[in-house]
């Protein structure tokens, strides 16, 4: 390879930067600590107040947001009517960012904060580091002190959080997006039987059918509702049971979501439709209780999702423990909800229940808190004047503690202990409040390592790109300085982070018109005709899909052009394949043999991906076929789509094989287009018209006889903006699964993390390859007019490196600055989570990796 491939500052810095994201990585993402053990009910000469259950339903369905089951349009009608009756107690549960479903099943289970790390390691379906078998849960509890047996159904995510913990299980996948049934009913056939069956005091299941709608077609998708009514279903067989079957007349049915769903269909973020999952505690014991507050059922439409008053899903913890008759676990955060004390009728049975919640929460302050704050001292009359949050929370544990010997204090005879008891319960939610945003163990040792290493890399790659025979002029260097600049300065603030997409918009459109003043000022016809289409082609790339935080689900071409017209959206599908057959030179009639079989089979290849593409549409939003005759659908409907995927995978990549055997100056461009029909398999069918557009992007560029240079200054700015464009942002929930399992029959972690980045990342992809064979391009112009020697490829990595190097430095100082900042768990870590994948398997993989195989064969090809 020509020089800069050769560089040893380049190798240096391209090995430097993937050490450096796992070094900062390992310091910004440690587990927080925890106490070890599990709890026991503390020796104070008071009695426990009974226990109102002993089993326990815990029915969990992903994804479930609030108003699914709450408002209109809704499929759980028999649930509504339980809230209306006064036998179901409606919550909204606050789920707390990274709404994933691995740490809220901790959050659930334990009561405790979960660690932003969790969010890595619900991806990884074979970890087994994440366990919960060394930490107290209400399952560990009720396992122990009721002596029975727990059976689970459902998410394999709980089995590996409780390993050894259930007596009967049957696990699924829950990656496996593309199921929308099965994954449910391998869950309820066993609920007839398990409701027979008396050996058990906890049967939980947790279905997945609703959030693989929700990734596929998101929250308004046609399969909804009847999702909804089928989980409504299985709400009333369980609940007939209830209050038929003896063994299970004292149970709590408890439905809820581990989190809810954006606009989008996705999760992860912090947005109110993420964090608002429902919550619904069930039995014919809640009615003396629910039927103190009329509540109707449905309601309207909120924008907030927050119906009949919100608590947090760790306070589930100590409310199970009180409701249940076992101690509160010992990391928990949450608070018992108070709609449940009078079912107690005995005052002093409810202060005995925030008492111990409050016992157990005063044992994590202590661990985390200087431990003189709680040695006795003056009491002050105001806590809130304390100088620290430790000692603020030692003044309300003082002060709880000594209401209840002050005569003055006892409001009633009805109720002697109700100020002590308010006193607890201020405990314990100044507790959760603090102890909650507590900042993580950083090791800032680690992430101040992995920043120096980062810089050194930057610096490395700036040795390379300076050196003077490069020919980076000095116009270029201007606009490389004005992309790099404000991109690390926008890094430290978290609402451009959530709305990086304006960034690179705005940018490139500025980057177009540079391009079109480069040709002369004024620029000649062509120039300035290929500038305007340019700019055309931009902004409708912009509008495609509307993304970030402040605009997601505004009006956008995808959602209000393309879905409501259906005919519009295949005739651009058509045209974009028909495009990419036609870049590849389809002509199956030409007389070579050898040629003709390529042809036959890129032909083939590229027809079984549009013919993929219509039968995965037809199973996942078939109003999109809307016109297409019966006997056609069904025909759709009845292909196999794994078999169809690896049939479309296996050509290409042979097709690839036999003209990389067959070496000629075709090659770097049929290799462009060949990846091309792979990209648009792995691409939704409403994105797919994108890859036009892009193509059209490519021909205005080839006019304006761009250098090298410019050509790799477009390949960085085009690739973010078709990122965004694609529907990607910052925000966990924006991971698109849709075609994470295209060819895979199965839960495959290397198969299907493989095919999630390449979904996700088609455009950028696209462009990679695209501007390389606009570079390859200018080389054969070079040779033709005999400039001077040397690689027009010369330029190209170091400038992606140092960009690369940059960004990831920016995005370090800014998590590291702002580590104690509001958003730095639902803003900055995910950004920084984005960071690693567009530094080490981005960059490295397709910027330097593919990009390597391609210059290598262009190189050959021109020679």
């Amino acid at each position: 390879m020509a020089g800069t491939q050769r560089s040893p500052y380049l190798m240096l810095a391209n090995v430097l930067i993937p050490i450096a994201t796992i070094v900062f990585a390992t310091g910004f993402f440690p587990y927080k600590p925890f106490i070890a053990g599990l709890a026991n009910f503390t020796e104070d000469g008071e009695q426990q107040p009974p226990a109102i259950f002993d089993k326990l339903i815990f029915m969990v369905v992903d994804s479930l947001r609030s108003d699914f089951v709450f408002s209109e349009p809704s499929g759980f009608s028999y649930v509504q009517s339980l809230i209306r009756s006064g036998d179901a107690i409606p919550f909204t549960g606050h789920a707390t960012a990274p709404t994933i479903t691995m740490p809220r099943v901790k959050a659930m289970t334990t009561g405790s904060v979960p660690s932003f790390l969790d969010v890595i390691l619900n991806f990884a379906e074979a970890d087994t580091s994440s366990t919960l078998a060394d930490q107290d849960t209400w399952l560990l509890q009720l396992k122990k002190n009721k002596g029975g047996k727990l059976v689970f159904y459902g998410d394999d995510t709980w089995l590996k959080l409780f390993p050894n913990m259930f007596s009967r299980s049957d696990g699924t996948s829950s990656f496996f997006v593309s199921d929308f049934t099965e994954v449910d009913n391998n869950v309820t056939r066993h609920v007839p039987e398990e409701l027979g069956n008396t050996d058990w005091n906890a049967l939980i299941m947790h279905y997945l059918g609703l959030d693989h709608i929700g990734h596929k077609a998101g929250p308004k998708s046609p399969n909804m509702i009847p999702k909804q009514k089928e989980m409504d279903g299985i709400v009333e067989q369980i609940y007939h049971a209830m209050q038929t079957q003896h063994h299970l007349q004292s149970s709590l049915l408890v439905l809820l979501g581990d989190h809810g769903m954006n606009d989008g269909g996705g999760h992860g973020g912090s947005s109110a439709g993420e964090t608002s999952p429902a919550l619904v505690f069930m039995s014919p014991k809640l009615r003396r209780v629910g039927q103190l507050t009329t509540r109707d059922c449905p309601i309207p439409f909120r924008e907030d999702f927050d119906f009949y008053g919100t608590v947090e899903q760790s306070d589930l913890a100590p409310t199970l423990a009180g409701l249940f008759g076992f101690p509160v676990p010992l990391n928990n955060l949450g608070v018992f909800i108070e709609t449940f004390l009078p079912l107690w009728p005995n005052g002093k049975d409810r202060l005995q229940l925030l008492k111990q919640n409050a016992r157990q929460m005063l044992s994590l302050v202590k661990e985390t808190f200087r431990s003189e704050d709680f040695e006795p001292s003056t009491k002050r009359d105001n806590c809130n004047d304390m100088d620290s949050e430790g000692a603020e929370l030692a003044c309300l544990w003082k002060e709880a503690e000594a209401s209840g010997d002050n005569e003055r204090l006892v409001l009633s005879r009805r109720e002697p202990h109700l100020e002590q008891a308010f006193a607890f319960k201020k405990f314990c939610k100044r507790t959760q409040e603090v102890m909650s945003s507590t900042a993580s163990n950083y090791n800032l040792t680690r992430m101040g390592a992995g920043i120096v290493l980062c810089l050194i890399a930057v610096t490395a790659s700036l040795l390379t790109l300076l050196d003077k025979r490069r020919g980076l002029s000095i116009t270029d260097q201007l606009v490389f300085i004005c992309v790099v600049v404000p991109y690390m300065a926008l890094m430290f603030a978290s609402s451009f982070v959530e709305e990086e997409q304006v960034f690179w918009y705005w940018i490139s459109a500025g980057f177009i018109a540079s391009l079109v003043s480069s040709t002369g000022i004024p620029p000649n016809l062509t120039g300035a005709a290929a500038g305007a289409a340019l700019l055309l082609f931009h902004r409708i790339i912009q509008r495609w899909n509307q993304t970030g935080q402040k605009r997601a689900g505004a009006p956008d071409i995808v959602h209000d052009v393309l879905l409501p017209h259906p005919l519009l959206l295949w005739t651009l599908v058509l045209t974009t394949y028909g495009l990419v057959l036609t870049r590849l030179r389809v002509r199956p009639f030409r007389p070579n043999k050898r040629t003709t079989m390529e042809s036959y089979l890129s032909m083939t290849a590229g027809l079984l991906s549009l013919v993929f593409k219509a039968s995965f549409t037809a199973h996942d939003a078939p109003e999109l076929l809307e016109g297409v005759t019966p006997g056609v659908l069904q025909i759709f409907m009845d292909f196999n789509l794994v078999v169809g995927a690896r049939l479309v995978f296996g050509l290409v990549i042979f097709v690839l094989v036999l003209r990389l055997a067959r070496n000629d100056h075709t090659l770097p461009n049929d290799l462009v287009h060949l990846v091309t029909i792979f990209l648009l398999t792995q691409s939704r069918a409403q994105n797919i018209p994108l890859f036009l557009l892009f193509e059209l992007q490519a021909v205005c560029l080839s006019t304006l006889h761009l250098n090298p240079s410019q050509l790799s200054l477009t390949s960085i700015l085009f690739s973010h903006t078709a990122f965004f464009a694609l529907g990607n942002s910052n925000a966990i929930s924006s991971v698109d699964l849709a075609n994470a399992y295209n060819g895979v029959a199965g839960y495959n972690v290397v198969a299907v993390g493989v095919l999630v980045f390449l979904s996700n990342w088609t455009g950028p992809i696209w462009w990679t390859l695209s501007s390389l064979r606009l570079i390859k391009e200018t080389m054969q112009a070079r040779k033709e007019k005999d400039h001077s020697p040397g690689s027009p490829f010369q330029l190209y990595m170091p400038l992606h490196t140092v960009f690369v190097g940059c960004a990831l430095v920016a995005v370090m100082v800014a998590c590291t600055v702002l580590r104690t900042h509001l958003f730095i768990w639902t803003v900055f870590s995910p950004k920084y989570l984005f960071s690693m994948a567009w530094s080490c398997l981005f960059h490295l993989l397709i910027t330097i990796g593919l990009s390597t195989v391609y210059q290598k064969i262009a190189l050959r090809a021109t020679r």
